[in-house]
């Protein structure tokens, strides 16, 4: 048996204390993260698999050890003579993965076996582990007899794969080195035995001035996660591993890559590693994927996102049988999420979320709902369940839960209701921890069950029934079997709720009523903010009708000339400048339609203003999906530079609002003044009705 002696410890403290000890308490007593005590767990309970035990957790989160007395008996007598090591298997594969990418690039099985100190079959379960571990970032791992082991893949894949490995396992460990090296002590051993203290120092003190400081703020992993590959960039350009130059995807104009250059310049001068333009390339790709902007910087103008974030939360209060349709705050939370999501995703680099495992275990039900919802609405996107887990956090605080309450009941069907029906029971708790009971019945008493009363059917034959749903299944409960349960509960989210409310919100105390209450000067500066918000739009708004034009710029200039002798913009020249650079971000015409919004935030601006400007003869300009379309309709939305909560909201129910419906893309599209003015009244009196008549 191979074991640690930290694993030990929690072996024995779990046998000792027998439900007493949380994750947390644990944490404490060893002096270590609650993140290393999780993946501890983990390989504690393949251990336990050995004896017939099971880690279950009491409803006080507290641990213990179930199983046959006989069995724990024999654990403990196993843990008596074992010899614990120093090292856990995933820091022998770490190693063991850093050896292999940076001193190939050939090597033979029995010199690494020497190297780690393990055995050769003890090597051959590592190597297959990292084999799966490489594949997925498209890094192969052959073992080839006579010529030895060797790793072949794109360089940039090979940093992927390696940092996505420190931060799925070293997460902690990481930003305790990082804690320390801030408070000036010095480390002589490089950190997971491969940065240098130096370096991460630096590192990470300019990804803080230049990057973090400044007008991006970065999630505590995103910012970990920048440090650690800025670090590893520097170490493999150094040691010779270059980029391909057909790496090169992010474009040189953009922010993002204008402040990795300037980082990666300081790093070049402070440490003397000389970083390449594809290096900076690479490093601008991760900060694309995990900035954070705050969600009220902007957004308003993401049409099409806008409409899959809304089409989302519709599904998902559907399904839950809850209403978060009108919830701003956490449509604006998902906009800014999604987008550098997306772009994750289409750059195949792997997310990871710490809190994954503990989000699915806490809110089963809702982690169901918004999986369904992503894939329904995103098709063409593959969402892991760490992308899953952040998105379901976004829900999570917008219904300000605590713990989710539904119960998920089960019933399995089996010829007898003894024997392999009682293994498949505990085998589906087990491989389905949200599935909260499950009940065995014959054939006999299945007769005269009522399955209303369950969620899920489960049956190991075929039954003379049509009006119930179930899922037949192996006694053995395959793979296959599990995939198509968590599907059936994933498509019956709705049935699931429908037996009780999602939330069990008890009513509201008047004392509680009036502790919540808004504070009333403060809402009533909202409401002039509002009403002098929509004010001012309806009274700049015009639909002007162009004849001819050579292209949208000579239009956009006559627009903002007129708006200049009205007051609503003091700058022509500077309004003109943010257009164009917002154009140069990225298309904006609108997809399937004739539409195209033109928008910007300047200092010119003196107040909002949305005006439509209808083309006799389209002009061809640049969709948001990259392809040229041709524009009949010019939206013109301009807003100053500060924008409070509140105008935000208002600037963005507009551009949702143009392609929300066939009704509103034809009334946008109609170049009819009255009927586009009476569409924005309808938008701006639900708005009222909605957030501040119902407040």
């Amino acid at each position: 048996m191979f074991i640690t002696f930290r694993e030990k410890s929690i072996i024995e403290l779990i046998v000792r204390t027998s439900g007493k000890h949380t994750v947390h308490s644990l944490s404490s007593y060893l002096d270590v993260s609650a993140r290393t005590i999780q993946r501890d767990l983990k390989s504690i309970e393949k251990t336990l698999q050995e004896f017939d035990l099971t880690i279950e957790r009491t409803v006080d989160e507290g641990l213990l050890i179930t199983g046959p007395n006989d069995q724990i008996y024999r654990l403990i007598q196993n843990l008596i003579t074992v010899s614990p090591a120093d090292e856990t298997p995933e820091e022998r594969k770490l190693k063991l993965l850093i050896i292999l990418l940076h001193e190939g690039p050939f090597f033979k099985k029995q010199v690494l076996a020497g190297q780690l100190g393990i055995s050769n079959a003890t090597l051959s379960a590592h190597l297959d582990d990292l084999s799966d571990w490489l594949q997925k970032f498209s890094v192969q791992l052959s073992r080839t007899k006579g010529v030895g082991i060797e790793v072949d893949g794109r360089e940039a894949n090979k940093r992927h794969a390696l940092g996505s490995f420190m931060l799925a396992y070293f997460y902690e460990e990481i930003i305790e080195s990082l804690y320390f090296l801030q408070q000036g002590r010095s480390q002589k051993e490089n950190i997971l035995g491969y940065f240098f203290p130096q370096y991460l120092t630096v590192v990470d003190r300019l990804v803080k001035q230049k990057i973090n400081q400044e007008q991006i703020k970065l999630a505590d992993s995103d910012y970990v996660g920048l440090v650690v590959y800025s670090c590893m960039t520097l170490q493999r350009a150094e040691k010779g591993f270059l980029l391909e130059t057909l790496e090169l995807v992010e474009k040189s104009s953009t922010s993002e890559y204008q402040l990795i250059e300037n980082v990666c310049k300081e790093l070049s001068e402070q440490l003397s590693v000389q970083l390449s333009i594809a290096d900076t390339h690479f490093l601008s790709v991760i900060l694309k994927g995990s900035k954070v902007q705050a969600a009220n910087s902007s957004y308003y103008d993401s049409v099409l996102l806008g409409r899959k974030v809304k089409n989302l939360i519709r599904n998902v209060s559907s399904q839950l049988g809850v209403d978060l349709i009108d919830d701003f705050s956490l449509y604006q939370g998902l906009l800014a999420h999604m987008e550098p999501l997306i772009f994750r995703l289409n750059q195949n680099l792997e997310s990871f979320n710490p809190l994954t495992d503990e989000i699915k275990r806490k809110y089963p039900v809702l982690f169901m709902a918004v999986k369904q919802g992503m894939e329904n609405e995103f098709e063409s996107l593959n969402f892991s369940a760490d992308e899953t887990a952040f998105v379901v956090l976004h829900f999570g605080s917008a219904l300000l839960m605590g713990e989710e309450k539904i119960q998920i009941d089960a019933v399995i069907i089996c010829p007898s209701g003894i024997g392999t029906s009682k293994m498949l029971a505990s085998r589906i708790q087990k491989e389905l921890p949200e599935i909260n009971s499950v009940k065995i019945l014959s054939i006999k008493d299945f007769q005269a069950a009522d399955f209303k009363d369950y969620d899920l059917v489960i049956s190991t034959i075929r039954l003379p029934v049509t009006e119930v749903d179930y899922i037949r299944v192996s006694p053995l409960l395959n793979e296959r079997d599990i995939g198509y349960i968590e599907s059936y509960l994933q498509n019956n989210v709705k049935k699931i709720t429908g037996k009780t409310h999602y939330l069990n919100r008890e009513k509201t105390s008047d004392t509680q009523t009036t502790k919540n209450r808004p504070n009333i000067q403060q809402m009533l500066q909202e409401i002039k903010q509002v009403q002098h918000s929509m004010d001012v739009i309806l009274s700049n708004f015009k639909v002007v009708r162009q004849q001819f034009a050579a292209d949208h710029w000579e239009i956009l200039q006559e627009v903002l000339e007129m708006a200049k002798k009205d007051g609503v913009v003091t700058n022509v020249a500077s309004a003109m400048s943010e257009l164009k650079e917002r154009e140069n971000k990225g298309g904006l015409g609108i997809p399937e339609t004739t539409m195209a919004l033109y928008h910007c935030r300047d200092e010119s601006v003196q107040e909002l203003l949305f005006q439509i400007i209808h083309l006799d003869n389209p002009l061809i300009v640049k969709g948001m999906d990259g392809k040229d379309m041709q524009m009949k309709h010019l939206l013109l939305m301009l807003a100053p530079t500060v924008l409070t909560d509140r105008q935000q909201e208002i600037l963005s129910l507009i551009s949702t609002s143009l392609i929300e419906n066939n009704q509103a893309m034809m009334i946008f599209t109609s170049s009819n003044e009255k009927a586009i003015r009476q569409k924005l009244e309808e938008i701006f009196l639900e708005y009222l009705q909605n957030n501040l008549i119902k407040e």
